[in-house]
């Protein structure tokens, strides 16, 4: 960095594994200051141990369902690099595929915290530290997921939470307006990680068979979020979809 010209400084929830490190790693090629979140620490030193330059990371271990960690993680990023342009929200968990009469409440309850009320956390905090800043703004981009369109059997939990993302994203996206605040949504379709390799062996589908699916390398949505996050404050994509392109999803799948 230079005290001209400071790089812009991105953080990314979820960033020790799967989407949430291929889209850390694009923002770090991409020139990005990178705030790795996340709850295992392991993990995101991995990440971090990858970065040619380690200036231009910070490993900031974290719980999004958690208030206080939530507000630590954004005061680490600004006291280590002073501002925050980019939050990729993306951190996320997902409950047993058991028929939604078996779901437990505290099965429920944990999904809930994670995806809705922790990307809630994150999203209000990163408007907090970007309508303060000056120059003041920046971007949020929400991890929604295909489930935020469509169901998969015995997923009720994962995909209440991923509607609600869209809920989210579109309130936000106004309320960001008077502060030059551009959020939107992107939405992921069998990108391949270590949490969807089941899915090219086979899985449970809306007919009731079992049948393998396509999958996208990983790296295709680490440059679609960089895409989104280099766009000048005055454009947003506010819902993005990027899926394998033979997956079973459009039309009667």
């Amino acid at each position: 960095m230079t005290a001209n010209v400071p790089d812009k400084v991105a953080i990314v929830t979820g960033a020790g594994t799967g989407i949430g490190r291929a889209v850390a790693l694009a923002l770090l090629g991409g020139g990005y200051c990178v705030v790795l979140a996340g709850r295992r620490a392991d993990v995101l030193n991995a990440v971090a141990a990858q970065v040619a330059v380690p200036e231009r990371v910070l490993v900031v271990p974290t719980d999004v369902s958690q208030e206080a960690s939530v507000v630590a993680l954004f005061d680490a990023a600004l006291e280590r690099f002073g501002r925050v342009d980019v939050l990729f929200n993306n951190a996320g968990t997902g409950a047993p595929a058991v028929p939604l009469e078996d779901l437990s409440l505290a099965q429920w309850q944990s999904v809930i915290d994670v995806n809705l009320t922790g990307m809630f956390l994150c999203l209000r905090q990163a408007f907090r530290v970007m309508k303060a800043q000056l120059p003041c703004g920046g971007r949020i981009i929400n991890n929604g997921s295909i489930s935020a369109t469509a169901p998969r059997p015995n997923s009720i939990a994962y995909t209440a939470t991923k509607h609600a993302v869209t809920g989210l994203t579109k309130t936000a996206a106004l309320d960001g307006r008077k502060y030059d605040i551009a959020v939107g949504q992107i939405d992921i379709g069998n990108a391949a990680t270590d949490m969807t390799q089941r899915m090219a062996t086979g899985v449970l589908q809306a007919n009731g068979e079992t049948a393998a699916e396509p999958l996208m390398d990983v790296s295709i949505v680490g440059e679609s979020v960089l895409y989104m996050a280099n766009l000048p404050l005055a454009a947003n994509v506010l819902h993005h979809t990027v899926m394998a392109t033979k997956m079973p999803f459009v039309g009667r799948g």
